[in-house]
């Protein structure tokens, strides 16, 4: 789906789905710095108490997946979680569409967790070793190994796209059919599945990241 023309920088054009997108970004820093910078272990408020509340789940859903690793992999999955959440959400909004609509968005974010599980992977284990992984058990599947690490990746921003592009177009067809008479439904659908998709695209970042830094691991041991 094309971004609507915004305004152009010289051959860069920029659309409403990347100033939207800056907007999240400025957000959620926003928030995290105003819920942080009055942090009272005593008398807690509430937004330093609903901040705690989404760290710690963010990080025992980490932990469940990656024990080792939890404090590594936390900062990325956790903002990417936060992120997806917010722009699956923006659509609520009137006059405002999710950026996760865009295939370029989905497919940025794609790119980031594609280049993420490299980086922990090196980062953790070393360069020969995460190379060593690509070899194993035989060098004949490296190619195998390559077009999975492509294929899952245009998977993730295939799926978050089309998710979140048909959940907005259903939405609505529905208010078009049936007017104001069942608004109630479909806001509730669209923040049900906004959720799912957002913790279904951060969660296999997450099972990426970790498989990545734990087949470094065994492959290590060997």
């Amino acid at each position: 789906m094309e971004n609507e023309f915004t305004f152009a920088l010289g051959p860069l054009v920029i659309g409403t789905s990347i100033i939207t997108t800056w907007g999240i970004m400025l957000a959620v820093a926003a928030i995290a710095w105003i819920s942080t910078r009055r942090l009272d272990m005593l008398r807690p408020g509430t937004m330093q108490t609903t901040a705690e509340g989404i760290v710690a789940t963010i990080d025992e859903a980490i932990t469940a997946v990656a024990p080792e690793h939890g404090q590594q992999i936390m900062p990325f999955i956790a903002s990417l979680w936060l992120f997806l959440i917010i722009a699956n959400l923006l659509g609520l909004i009137p006059g405002l569409h999710s950026p996760t609509r865009d295939l370029s968005v989905t497919s940025a974010l794609a790119v980031v967790v594609f280049f993420s599980v490299h980086w922990f992977g090196i980062k953790t284990q070393g360069l020969k070793n995460y190379l060593h992984h690509y070899l194993s058990p035989s060098p004949i599947l490296l190619p195998f190994h390559i077009i999975s690490e492509l294929t899952r990746t245009l998977a993730l921003a295939v799926r978050l796209f089309g998710n979140m592009l048909s959940l907005e177009i259903a939405a609505m067809l529905v208010l078009l059919v049936a007017g104001f008479l069942a608004p109630i439904p479909v806001l509730m659908l669209h923040i049900i599945e906004a959720l799912v998709q957002a913790y279904i695209f951060g969660m296999l970042a997450l099972i990426y990241v970790a498989g990545a830094i734990k087949s470094q691991q065994f492959n290590s041991q060997e």
